[in-house]
């Protein structure tokens, strides 16, 4: 083994990094949003785990500098291009990120969109809390946007906000 020279064909080491690049890429999508925004001291270790137990899926019998170079831009370069495609196609936009979740509509909250994107109602209460929101009663809506962060519209803040008539 040369520090410097991989060890594994190129064509290798860049399927290697795709695999692992599309297997992280659908299995947060399927984790849903609520759990990537909103990230425990559990989640993190999972997360590092998670990294190095693919580190080796993705390297192989590899620890070249050039081999990480080569796995490092492979994963940058895929990331532009769904970026990019992202960026050209709706569909795959939301295909990739996902919707906006309305979970509270006119000071009801919206049960079946709650458990859809399992969220439980002292979850909701405690994100509301958080943005200065007390009571459900006053919120006019709030949405779980696709990054996984909680907008809400106050009833106050839309009426006051509204144009006159």
């Amino acid at each position: 083994m040369h520090w410097w020279l991989p060890d594994i064909p190129l064509a290798e080491k860049i399927v290697r990094s795709l695999v692992v690049y599309v297997f992280l890429l659908v299995l947060f999508r399927l984790m849903g949003k609520r759990e990537v925004a909103q990230m425990t001291v559990f989640d993190l270790v999972v997360l590092l785990v998670l990294s190095n137990v693919l580190q080796n899926a993705m390297i192989g019998p590899d620890n070249s500098v050039i081999g990480g170079l080569i796995g490092a831009t492979t994963i940058m370069a895929i990331n532009w291009v769904v970026g990019r495609a992202a960026y050209s196609s709706k569909w795959f936009e939301r295909a990739i990120e996902g919707v906006p979740t309305l979970l509270v509509h006119g000071g009801h909250m919206v049960e079946p969109n709650m458990r859809r994107v399992s969220i439980s109602r002292e979850e909701l209460l405690s994100n509301l809390r958080s943005q200065g929101v007390f009571c459900v009663d006053d919120v006019r809506a709030a949405v779980l946007e696709p990054s996984g962060k909680l907008s809400v519209l106050n009833i106050e803040t839309s009426r006051s906000t509204a144009p006159p008539r």
